[in-house]
C-alpha cells in the first residue's frame, strides 16, 4: 500500500489523484473528530485541516507520523474556532473547558441505545483535550506516542492524561440521570461502548 508520506509528497508535487487518495483515507476519522464536538461548519473545518497539511508537507521528515500530524492540525483548527468564540473576554482552556461549556451542539446519535447516549453526553462534559485523548485512544486506537504528536506533549504525560480522562468520564457518567445498573454497565464495558459510539457518531 502506498504510504501516507508518498501520497502527501505526490500531492505536494501537484498529483491531485494522490491528494484524493489521502483525503479518502482520512476523511471519515477527521470528520468524526469534528462531528463529536460541533454541528455547524464541519465540512469547512475538514477542508481547512487537509489544506493545512498540504501547506506544511515540506516541513515533515520521514519519521513524522502523517496520521497523527493530521489530527494535530485538526485539533489546532478546532481550538482556533473555539478561541474565536471567546473573544468577548472569556478565557478558553482546552484542559478546563468542555464542549458543553461552549454550548456547542455536536451531531446527534443515530439510534437510541441508552449507553451510547449516556457516554456521548458525558464525553461532551469533560474538558476538550481530555475528550480528544479518549477519542484518539478508543476510536482511532492510537498508541500513546502518536497521541503525544497530536497534543504536542511528552508520551508519559499522555499516559497520565488517559488515566485522568477515564476518571473524569466515569465521574460524569455517574452524574447522568440513569438507572444505576445502566451506568454500571456503561462504565464496566467502557471499551465496548466507546467503540460502538465511534461507529454511530457522524451518521447523517
Amino acid at each position: 500500500m502506498t504510504s501516507d508520506h508518498e501520497l502527501l509528497s505526490a500531492w505536494s508535487a501537484g498529483d491531485k489523484r494522490a491528494g484524493n487518495r489521502l483525503f479518502q483515507r482520512y476523511f471519515e476519522p477527521i470528520g468524526r473528530f469534528f462531528l463529536s464536538k460541533v454541528s455547524v461548519g464541519v465540512d469547512d473545518l475538514v477542508q481547512r485541516t487537509f489544506l493545512a497539511l498540504l501547506e506544511r508537507a515540506g516541513q515533515l521528515d520521514e519519521d513524522t507520523n502523517v496520521r497523527a500530524y493530521l489530527f494535530g492540525i485538526a485539533r489546532k483548527t478546532l481550538l482556533r474556532r473555539f478561541r474565536d468564540q471567546y473573544r468577548n473576554g472569556r478565557y478558553f482552556d482546552a484542559l478546563a473547558t468542555s464542549v458543553a461549556d461552549l454550548a456547542e451542539s455536536p451531531s446527534q446519535l443515530v439510534g437510541q441505545q441508552q449507553q451510547l447516549q449516556l457516554l456521548l453526553a458525558a464525553l461532551r462534559e469533560i474538558p476538550l483535550d481530555h475528550q480528544i485523548v479518549l477519542e484518539l485512544y478508543f476510536w482511532e486506537e492510537m498508541p500513546a506516542r502518536a497521541i503525544a504528536t497530536v497534543l504536542e506533549i511528552p508520551e508519559g504525560t499522555v499516559r497520565s492524561r488517559i488515566r485522568r480522562a477515564k476518571q473524569l468520564l466515569a465521574e460524569r457518567l455517574q452524574e447522568q440521570p440513569a438507572q444505576p445498573e445502566l451506568l454500571r454497565s456503561t462504565i464496566d464495558e467502557l471499551d465496548h461502548w466507546a467503540r460502538s459510539l465511534r461507529d454511530r457518531v457522524g451518521q447523517r
